[in-house]
């Protein structure tokens, strides 16, 4: 299970680098960059799974808000990626300015709002936990803030987040493997949550 959550934060991760790459101009527009695009928050979606299956033994209700939050944003911006490159594209474009200065337009907006909440509140629930890179964490936090803001940042900020995202996604990826590992080798759950003592605090 681990292992296919890591492979899922891999691709992911390779999606997030060649979508910026394309938006940059390093790769060519063609029908498969534009068809794989909208996949790289639905394999992320699938990484986070992952991950909070493994650190949710040590981040009680901190870890379960961040993950709804992070997967409903991540969710969400699967159908904004879906939409953009499958459906907008067919649309006029007065039809889709009005679509975006009405409903459609504070959906967007709603939803970037809940993935920045949840990537803040995943990202400290999965340092919290002790189990997850601290380093890979806060590159996947760091970018994910501009990458969570799309049409509130500048497009350069937006892309070197996302690779910086990529990046931390990957590093996470491999500490799930190395999860997947120890399960294969019997020893189940990575993480082992020792029982707590009635009357006594536990350390941190």
């Amino acid at each position: 299970m681990y292992r296919v959550a890591a492979a899922a934060g891999f691709v992911c991760a390779l999606l997030l680098v060649v979508n910026s790459a394309r938006r940059a101009g390093f790769v060519p527009e063609t029908a498969l960059t534009h068809a794989i695009a909208p996949f790289g928050a639905l394999t992320g979606l699938l990484a986070i799974t992952g991950i909070y299956l493994l650190i949710r033994g040590t981040t009680g209700a901190l870890g379960l808000v961040g993950y709804v939050l992070n997967s409903a944003g991540l969710a969400g911006a699967f159908a904004i990626e879906y939409t953009l490159h499958f459906v907008f594209p067919y649309l006029g474009g007065g039809t889709v300015s009005g679509l975006l200065a009405g409903g459609t337009g504070r959906a967007f907006l709603v939803t970037s709002v809940v993935l920045l909440a949840g990537v803040l509140t995943f990202s400290a629930a999965a340092i919290r936990s002790g189990v997850m890179p601290v380093v890979g964490v806060l590159l996947y936090a760091a970018g994910m803030v501009p990458g969570s803001l799309r049409n509130a940042v500048p497009l350069p900020v937006y892309l070197v987040g996302l690779v910086v995202a990529g990046i931390g996604v990957a590093w996470m990826a491999a500490r799930l493997w190395s999860a997947g590992e120890g399960e294969d080798a019997g020893q189940g759950n990575a993480v082992v949550v020792p029982p707590r003592r009635s009357g006594v605090r536990p350390a941190g």
